[in-house]
């Protein structure tokens, strides 16, 4: 009885009894496709059509019979679609259900006109509802902030030496993207001389602590114990605070009161976000009111809206300028970022590399090819323009090669609210990876890596990994700032996309009067970032000024001078103690460089090393290391470092040592400072007779 008053109701209309879903696919096909497809599932029951852009004219007349019951439509922001928009909304007013490019969808309603302005506008639909606490203390979606912590024990602590606390807002593994790069690598080099903890955030996966505690390992091996705290969920809209949100996301009442109670000589926060927690120093990732200065210029420049990045650069120069006073000192990561900081106490220890890890293979020869390489995560939203950049506008002016991009573990989440769109256009010159473990084979693989980075503060590790590959590096002025590069010498370098296709062209030509060319730069690159950007010299300068803020504090229990008439007692008396080092007459060194460390407390002498000028040339010498020996009591607590890093601060050039195959520890030390093993010389020592390992450090 029902569904026949139905049917002769609907019959007096002129309608189908039976409601129908349109589709209005108002976007680029992949996004359409997707939403039908959904709505399909959705709605199995109910008779589906869909409708484009060329059926605009004739759509009042194609569903004048039918009774439409759901309308959904897609709202990107691309104008070509507006006039299948408008003819959905005079069509069925009431039965929008709107899709962003994200694939959200909400449903227009007429009492909820801000949500759905906010929507079709392109907010994304969990921030559409957000209000800030300060207009709207009664709202149900409130920012959280977990209590609890984790703690989990690693190496033993070394009595006698200095504690430093590091403050990170994820823990720096695995190295997923530069930041956790060097938080990693210097970490690795402050233990060698001090002991570290570690206070990290997580997103919840390794503060679980069920199958991830392999993740933590690689850490561990170095740091003494870490505090993991779970980040909080924030939920406040961007435009509402005074402070950058990226600041107010980290501030968290567990972190804070383990933080205030750390027990160190020392305390070091990464990222200006979370300066607002204090220490001693300031590690200065990169000069975000820069890039946002950055991000303003272009959008001024391209005419478009400029408000809100107004406003992000506004607060983030407010809130910097404030954090970098409160510390005793800031690490900047290049010259320039230290300029941009303007204060005194700020201090330049640069990005890095690890030499032993990127390296090319044992010929040096490339696979041949025209392959190209960009290596960036979307989780940084620089490096999402970079690509589109890239694919968009460079890689129509370079025919015949081919794109490998690593963006990063879950890309596409991060694509979606940076562009707008579900996933980049398919093109069968790019292949897309996601997070890749290890990327030396990509470099190896390919003949010249692109960093077309548009905006981009700090320096780029990835462009130091490039070079230490010794591959060409083609690069936009920002995407190699402060690495000290040259246009034509060690690296090609230009800010407009024919610049930089033009570089691909030329780096890529086989012809007689570029074949050189392009082997020349990498080698070039590959020099240039071992001269400047091993990570073991950067982590000499990071140990100093460790060691500078924990002398404020305690002061410094050693004094290194030059060795006199008096300490050749206390030099015999070591030597003797040490048989594994070389047996020389006392008072020899006199005649040589020879330094010795002088406990402050007692006046007694720790340790000595001499060394002496073998060659000099015109810009740089050659010296020798001849003997480096510690007395019993003292081992295990950093002298003979102290000793070694005091020498190799003489001047630049190259040092010469040998050390005995039987001494590990010896060779483990000088292998950490940088040396390198060259030759073997057969039974070089006597008393017990031995061969020695020739090793070479050059600056």
């Amino acid at each position: 009885m029902k569904n026949r008053l139905k049917q002769w109701l609907f019959g007096l209309l002129g309608k189908h009894p039976e409601a129908i879903v349109v589709s209005f696919r108002s976007g680029e096909d992949a996004l359409a496709d997707a939403m039908c497809a959904e709505i399909r599932r959705l709605e199995p029951s109910r008779r589906h059509f869909e409708v484009r852009l060329e059926d605009v004219p004739d759509i009042a007349r194609l569903f004048r019979g039918y009774r439409i019951g759901l309308a959904p439509v897609l709202f990107t922001g691309d104008p070509k679609y507006r006039p299948l928009r408008m003819a959905a909304l005079r069509l069925a007013p009431r039965k929008i259900l709107a899709y962003n490019a994200r694939l959200e969808r909400h449903h227009l309603r007429w009492f909820q006109p801000m949500a759905s302005w906010l929507f079709v506008r392109g907010l994304p639909l969990d921030r559409i509802f957000l209000r800030p606490a300060w207009l709207w203390p009664w709202r149900k979606d409130r920012t959280t902030r977990p209590n609890g912590h984790r703690v989990i024990e690693g190496r033993a602590r070394r009595e006698g030496r200095p504690v430093v606390a590091v403050l990170t807002p994820y823990f720096p593994f695995p190295l997923a993207h530069g930041g956790a790069v060097r938080i990693f690598h210097l970490l690795r080099e402050i233990a060698q001389e001090f002991d570290v903890i570690l206070y990290a955030f997580s997103e919840g996966e390794i503060s679980e602590g069920e199958s991830k505690d392999a993740d933590l390992r690689p850490v561990l091996r170095f740091a003494t114990r870490v505090y993991l705290v779970d980040k909080p969920r924030y939920r406040e809209p961007r435009w509402s605070t005074l402070r950058p949100p990226e600041a107010c996301e980290y501030q968290s009442p567990a972190m804070r009161a383990l933080w205030s109670e750390r027990q160190a000589d020392a305390a070091q926060v990464e990222y200006t976000h979370l300066a607002p927690y204090g220490g001693d120093i300031l590690v200065e990732h990169d000069v975000t009111f820069d890039l946002y200065a950055q991000v303003l210029a272009r959008m001024t420049l391209a005419r478009k809206k400029t408000v809100s990045a107004w406003w992000d650069w506004k607060r983030w120069k407010r809130f910097e300028d404030r954090a970098i006073r409160r510390f005793s000192r800031v690490v900047a990561m290049s010259e320039k970022d230290r300029e941009l900081l303007r204060i005194a106490h700020a201090r330049v220890i640069e990005n890095g590399v690890d030499l032993e890890r990127f390296q090319p293979g044992p010929d040096g020869k490339e696979t041949p090819g025209r392959r190209l390489l960009f290596i960036g995560s979307f989780r940084h939203f620089p490096n999402v323009v970079a690509f589109r950049f890239l694919t968009e506008e460079i890689l129509p002016l370079t025919p015949d090669v081919e794109l490998t991009v690593v963006a990063g573990p879950d890309p596409w989440p991060h694509w979606r609210n940076i562009t707008g769109t579900l996933q980049p256009p398919p093109d069968r010159r790019v292949r897309i990876l996601e997070f890749v473990a290890d990327v030396c084979p990509l470099y190896r693989e390919t003949n010249v890596v692109v960093v077309p980075t548009l905006e981009s503060a700090g320096t780029n590790v990835k462009v130091l990994e490039a070079l230490a590959m010794e591959r060409a590096v083609v690069s936009t002025p920002s995407g190699c700032a402060g690495l000290g590069l040259e246009h034509g010498v060690t690296a090609w370098i230009a800010d407009s996309a024919e610049g930089l296709a033009e570089g691909i062209r030329t780096l890529l030509d086989n012809a007689p009067e570029n074949a050189e060319l392009r082997p020349r730069i990498a080698q070039a690159g590959r020099e240039h970032a071992r001269k400047h950007f091993d990570w073991k010299a950067i982590g000499r300068r990071q140990r100093a000024l460790l060691r500078e803020m924990t002398r404020v504090r305690a002061g410094d229990p050693l004094l290194l001078r030059p060795a006199g008439e008096a300490d050749l007692e206390a030099i015999l008396r070591i030597q003797e103690a040490s048989p594994e080092a070389s047996q020389w007459a006392p008072r020899e060194y006199l005649a040589l460089d020879c330094t010795v460390a002088v406990w402050r407390a007692d006046n007694a002498v720790a340790g000595f090393l001499a060394s002496r000028q073998t060659a000099q040339g015109a810009a740089q010498g050659e010296r020798e290391i001849l003997n480096l020996a510690v007395d019993p009591s003292a081992r295990r607590k950093g002298v003979a470092r102290r000793l070694l890093e005091e020498e190799l601060r003489r001047a630049e050039g190259s040092w010469f040592l040998e050390v005995r195959e039987s001494n590990p520890v010896a060779i483990a030390l000088y292998e950490g400072a940088g040396f390198c093993r060259v030759g073997r010389r057969k039974e070089y020592y006597n008393d017990p007779s031995e061969s020695g390992i020739v090793m070479r450090f050059l600056s």
